[in-house]
């Protein structure tokens, strides 16, 4: 088994008297595709929200790469080698797809420079375009993100997200409000992503977590249920009584 990328420690989540996460001991390795489940309130968002740096742990500790991170600022997460993507699209509405993500790119570098040539920022354009195409959205490089249909502007913020070249990815329902046709797409863009770096996932698409995963974490009223390879959660009794009978 190779090293963890990410180790969560004890990890619990209060907001005053309320628990939303209790005691998670957890790693996370970088060669799988690790997705995240549970019944509505879980404790998944939370979860997520912890590893991706938005919300400090009250108690516990998360490893990336051996070193502690617990509290680190969320901004600096992007330099250390984490990308993430929500829920809600994070996008420039009146760039074009093209500028989203070569502004990104862009954000990357130390600072900015008068001096820089331009020969810099023609690499810059060239990641950005080779970004997009990996994603599937070339054509539609210089459509203004606001107009593109709401599958494209999820495949847009992962080309975001990926311009910071991170070894470990983190996507929050990434296929939330797609066609079945446009979730099996980003399921497929995924899988192809996962080639070349970790990648942690909350999703609610059972067939399509059961399909790509190569483990599966369970929470349930902020507790670690479960872990297992997707045959084990399967079968597992107790998260197929907490999902009262859904399939799994």
């Amino acid at each position: 088994m190779t090293e963890a990328i990410l180790s969560v420690q004890g990890v619990s989540k209060r907001f005053g008297g309320f628990t939303a996460l209790s005691d998670i001991s957890i790693d996370f390795h970088r060669d799988r595709l690790t997705s995240i489940i549970g019944p509505n309130g879980a404790g998944k968002s939370t979860f997520f929200n912890v590893l991706s740096g938005a919300f400090p742990p009250s108690e516990g500790k998360v490893h990336y790469n051996g070193r502690d991170i617990t509290g680190v600022a969320q901004h600096r997460f992007a330099h250390m080698g984490i990308a993430k993507s929500f829920q809600i699209t994070n996008l420039f509405p009146l760039l074009s797809a093209h500028e989203n993500v070569r502004i990104a790119a862009q954000a990357m570098q130390t600072r900015f420079n008068i001096w820089t040539p331009r020969s810099r920022f023609r690499e810059l354009d060239e990641k950005a375009d080779a970004l997009l195409e990996l994603v599937g959205l070339w054509d539609k490089r210089h459509e203004t993100a606001g107009n593109l249909a709401h599958g494209a502007q999820r495949s847009l913020e992962i080309a975001v997200a990926l311009a910071c070249e991170p070894q470990l990815l983190l996507l929050d329902e990434p296929t939330a409000g797609m066609s079945p046709e446009e979730a099996r797409e980003m399921m497929d863009l995924i899988l192809k992503l996962h080639a070349e770096r970790g990648i942690i996932l909350v999703e609610h698409r059972m067939k399509l977590v059961m399909g790509i995963s190569n483990r599966i974490v369970v929470l349930h009223h902020g507790q670690l249920l479960a872990e297992g390879t997707p045959e084990e959660i399967r079968t597992h009794e107790e998260v197929r009584r907490v999902y009262l009978g859904q399939t799994v």
